[in-house]
């Protein structure tokens, strides 16, 4: 959590992404970025002076849970509710219109929207947001791209039977995550363990220390809090990143990304930082929701329930 808070105070008032990486561990390795690269949200001119940022960058065709934070230049826009417009890229539309709910991340740093966007068909859409019963007017307009099929599991799909390390394996915690006060039970039992189990599963992706925003720690701390919560609905992983957590001190050019980085296809995402992902898997290891980027503990047990471990 300190590493985090740190993190945090550093960013207050920027709501952006350092982009820097590793080197996959059983590919030529590639040269970390250390250096803090700052990603200028987008801004439409029109909009009021509303800015967005795009929480999701993998979406495919078919129903996808879209996440973006917007902001003024003053502060983040809080606004209970946002309506989302959806058009094709060349002005085809609207195709749908939903409505996107705040969702406030740990520690009040800050939050983000999210709602269930239906695409029907591969390429360029945009999206139109407009805060309801708010402060702020205007609106901001989001490009997203729309894959026909995702380098990431989808929903639907039987995840990588990953051999993670866990902790009896590895005989001390530091040698499975750079979280600062970590939960040894997300340590228990590997993903390949969990996807025979015949029991749900949630496997979380995250490297808290090393993160290129500031919610991968809170990410592992809301599965830690939902395992708490709900401690026989399902087995409970994070898998760091990082294939060496206790050797890298800080210096991101002696990184090793864990092989499940390349197996559940994050090595394939181009441009791909160390963003946090959530996997929730039925009894049966078949992916029923995920999550990229920051997931309240509201949202992961709603999918926990809808894989009957609630």
């Amino acid at each position: 959590m300190r590493a985090f808070l740190l993190l945090a105070a550093a960013m207050v008032g920027v709501v952006a992404l350092a982009a820097c990486g590793g080197a996959a561990a059983d590919l030529p390795p590639a040269e970390p970025t250390t250096a803090a690269v700052i990603q200028v949200p987008t801004v439409d001119p029109g909009n009021g002076e509303i800015q967005s940022h795009l929480a999701t960058k993998v979406l495919e065709v078919g129903t996808q849970r879209v996440a973006f934070l917007l902001n003024t230049k003053k502060a983040l826009v809080k606004a209970p509710q946002v309506h989302i417009s959806v058009a094709a890229a060349d002005g085809t539309g609207p195709i749908s219109e939903v409505t996107a709910d705040y969702n406030a991340w740990p520690y009040g740093v800050r939050g983000s929207y999210a709602a269930p966007v239906e695409f029907p068909a591969p390429g360029d859409y945009l999206l139109t947001v407009m805060p309801l019963d708010s402060e702020v007017s205007g609106e901001a307009v989001i490009d997203v791209s729309v894959l026909a099929d995702s380098p990431i599991p989808s929903v639907g799909e039987t995840a990588p039977a990953s051999e993670t390390k866990t902790l009896g394996e590895a005989g001390e915690i530091i040698a499975l995550t750079t979280a600062y006060e970590p939960d040894t039970e997300l340590y228990r039992i590997s993903v390949a363990e969990a996807v025979e189990s015949g029991k749900p599963s949630v496997v979380v992706f995250a490297t808290p220390a090393f993160c290129t925003s500031p919610t991968c720690g809170p990410q592992v701390d809301t599965v830690s809090e939902l395992r708490v919560e709900h401690p026989e609905a399902a087995n409970y992983i994070h898998v760091e990143l990082y294939d060496n957590p206790q050797e890298i001190q800080g210096d991101l050019s002696v990184a090793r990304l864990v092989p499940a980085a390349e197996e559940w296809g994050f090595t394939q995402i181009p441009g791909w930082t160390n963003e946090s992902w959530v996997f929730v898997l039925d009894g049966e290891g078949i992916v029923r929701q995920r999550f990229e980027g920051f997931a309240t503990l509201a949202e992961l047990e709603a999918a926990l329930a809808e894989v009957g471990g609630l």
